[in-house]
């Protein structure tokens, strides 16, 4: 398929902008006029570094303010619209959108704006090029496709389609099943915009909150599908406006775009090939990357962390339960285990975290996730534009295909089952077995404190790549700020993440963020426990420190729940907090930070309980900064 992406929707020069998109596989783009008007270069110049990139100019945008205007109105648009052309003709653009009317002398007639556009195209006939018609969702008069097509219907010329925009019609909650009685020669250009659900002008929405297919809430599936289906064969382009995208670096933005394209493309494919054949065939070949491996959760989690960090962080564990339970054979790493929860801990002084980065503390470097088809896995995450990552291994040692995620952590697909385990291949033992049975037994979940621009980066790659769905969003209150706090996992549950965003500067998280240096990092690890009244007891009895929780909390809790008065006073007594829905109940405490970069919380969920515990945050981030505010 040929895919477009407009140049509204990069940060950067006209020049930047363009290396990015040919960088990440585009084919052509959509030229917002504004960057054209602002290049520093002629129409050749820019036609001769577009054909040097390999990219095509599909679409000149927008033309506003044309149709079912007053005479005079019109005659003098003509006029502008021929010196267009003229642009156009030295550009080598063969499209332009012409935009519905917003202007308050427009008139509401059919007719008259079926006229108008039919004389345009015909004035572009002259010249071979093409009139695209769209419907703005804030258009005066059009403001849905269907009123869009009837006057291109009406119009009836053969240099006149329809422009189709997700958001346009989506945002507006207008149904797409009508563009299947559209011919599809008669569509022009298709652009896809994705966007959160939000209570607000339509107008603000659109020019500031659109994202790419993947990182909002539309049906981006059921909007292409119908399109392809009515014999659209033109080129998928993305069109974003979006704050955070003009300020994020390019290149990274279009990746995301690209990868975006192509998961739409491969879901539509797989919707496609699962329902039986409607109007017609579809005629366009869609992208068709390896599929989706079942991933079977966390195997394990590689701390980066210097010797007296090794140390410290050994005993913390120690603490929670685990045991050193291997040396790596080559490395200066320990293995420490507990349940089916690995840790390595890595002080490896020339290892790749540290060549990587110049890490400013401990950090969670790498995680191990299970699959029974490892290399289909990181086959699927490569053709998705994920960076193989191919580390050093020594003798005896295992090779796990890995991966970049988005800000450097990396990605290994461990065989998972396997008749031999990682840890006993790359580990020489150091202990059998613990004292009694584990505190702890799976990792639960992971919170990854994020800046702002790599969010929907992280939210894209997630279900892309890691094959993950998104839950619900919430924004949790810090002391000093908001949290905005998303949760994916995968569908039997067994693999869980949450990405966390400040959206102050002066908040843990932020801080955080900020000392990562990689624009994010693993902040928060929940471990699973059988028992987590009998694992706390423990943990306290060996010195493990954990958030102070006010008594004012479960004065509040006996209001809010129904709980037995003895769970109540045990849950007090040992600092453990609850939440409850429909589903089941979810027990939890967190521990006191690790070098200030990251800390542990223990969960038990009970029944079938799928959140997170995320209304009782408020209160950890509470206790955290007057522990902080008492310090100083």
């Amino acid at each position: 398929m040929h895919r477009s992406i407009a140049t509204v929707s990069l940060s950067g020069t006209l020049r930047q902008k363009l290396e990015a998109i040919a960088a990440a596989g585009f084919d052509g783009i959509e030229l917002f006029e504004p960057d054209f008007i602002q290049f520093s270069g002629s129409a050749g110049e820019l036609r001769s570094m577009l054909s040097d990139l390999g990219l095509s100019l599909d679409l000149y945008q927008p033309f506003r303010d044309f149709e079912g205007m007053p005479q005079a109105q019109f005659e003098r648009s003509l006029d502008r619209a021929e010196r267009k052309f003229d642009l156009m003709q030295a550009l080598g653009a063969p499209l332009v959108l012409v935009c519905s009317n917003t202007s308050p002398v427009s008139l509401g007639e059919v007719d008259r704006a079926a006229d108008q556009l039919r004389e345009l195209a015909e004035r572009a006939a002259r010249r071979n090029l093409r009139i695209g018609y769209e419907a703005l969702a804030w258009g005066r008069h059009v403001n849905r496709f269907g009123q869009a097509w009837e006057r291109v219907r009406r119009a009836d010329h053969p240099h006149l389609g329809l422009i189709l925009d997700s958001f346009h019609t989506l945002s507006l909650n207008d149904d797409p099943a009508g563009i299947a009685d559209i011919p599809g020669d008669k569509i022009a250009f298709l652009q896809m915009a994705d966007a959160p659900r939000l209570a607000m002008d339509v107008l603000q929405w659109a020019r500031h909150f659109r994202n790419f297919p993947g990182q909002g809430q539309f049906d981006m599936v059921g909007f292409l599908e119908v399109v392809l289906r009515a014999g659209y064969t033109g080129p998928l382009s993305l069109e974003i406006f979006n704050d955070i995208f003009r300020e994020t670096p390019n290149r990274r933005t279009a990746t995301d775009a690209m990868r975006s394209l192509l998961l739409l493309e491969s879901e539509v494919r797989a919707r496609l090939q699962s329902e039986p054949p409607k109007a017609g065939p579809v005629r366009t070949e869609l992208f068709d990357p390896p599929a989706m491996p079942r991933l079977t959760g966390f195997r394990f989690l590689e701390f980066a962390v210097d010797e007296p960090a090794a140390a410290a962080l050994g005993t913390v564990l120690e603490q929670m339960g685990f045991r050193r339970a291997g040396r790596h054979r080559s490395k200066q790493a320990f293995l420490y285990a507990q349940g089916d929860i690995r840790l390595v801990v890595n002080a490896q002084p020339d290892s790749l975290a540290r060549q990587r980065f110049d890490l400013q503390g401990p950090s969670v470097y790498a995680l191990g996730l299970g699959t029974a088809d490892p290399e289909l896995a990181a086959s699927r995450a490569a053709a998705l534009l994920s960076a193989r990552f191919d580390s050093p291994i020594g003798q005896q040692e295992m090779r796990l295909p890995a991966i970049v995620a988005p800000g450097g952590t990396v990605i290994h697909f461990v065989p998972d089952p396997s008749p031999v385990d990682f840890d006993q291949v790359d580990f020489i033992p150091e202990t059998d077995g613990g004292e009694g049975g584990p505190l702890l037994d799976c990792v639960d979940h992971l919170a990854l404190g994020l800046a702002q621009d790599q969010l929907d980066s992280w939210v894209l790659f997630c279900r892309a790549v890691l094959g993950l769905s998104p839950g619900d969003s919430l924004e949790l209150a810090d002391p000093f700020g908001l949290i905005r706090s998303s949760g994916l996992a995968n569908a039997d549950r067994t693999l869980r993440i949450v990405l966390n965003v400040s959206l102050s500067q002066r908040t843990r998280t932020a801080r955080t963020v900020a000392s990562s240096g990689s624009g994010g990092s693993v902040h928060h690890i929940a471990f699973g426990s059988p028992d987590i009244f009998a694992a706390v007891e423990r943990m306290r009895e060996r010195g493990t420190p954990f958030v102070p929780i006010s008594a004012n909390y479960y004065d509040d809790l006996s209001t809010r729940f129904d709980i037995a008065a003895p769970l109540l006073e045990r849950m007090r007594a040992l600092g453990i907090l609850f939440d409850r829905t429909a589903d089941g109940d979810y027990f939890h405490i967190y521990t006191e930070s690790f070098g200030d970069r990251f800390f542990f919380e223990i969960v038990q969920r009970a029944g079938a309980y799928d959140a997170y515990g995320a209304l009782n945050a408020p209160a950890r981030m509470a206790s955290q900064a007057q522990q902080q505010a008492g310090a100083r």
